[in-house]
């Protein structure tokens, strides 16, 4: 399995997103009324906080200097089996 860094901004825009699905989700079942212009906020604030989140992400990695490459060949740990 491939390893990859974890990227918070992202995870705050896909919460933001997913929110607003499950809003009008709710709305097409029936479940309660929502706006049509309710996604507009919720999608700019969620943008703005993903932003400002990968901004202070990227400034801590920048900090703490670069990670240590792996080795060549190196797949990661061994799955046992």
């Amino acid at each position: 399995m491939l390893r990859h860094e974890f990227q918070p901004g992202r995870l705050v825009a896909g919460a933001f997103f997913t929110l607003g699905g499950v809003l009008y989700a709710g709305d097409a079942g029936g479940l309660w009324e929502t706006p049509w212009f309710a996604i507009i906020p919720l999608v700019v604030i969620g943008l703005s906080l993903a932003g400002a989140t990968g901004a202070t992400t990227r400034s801590l990695r920048r900090r703490r200097g670069p990670r240590p490459a792996a080795p060549p060949g190196d797949t990661g740990p061994e799955t046992p089996g």
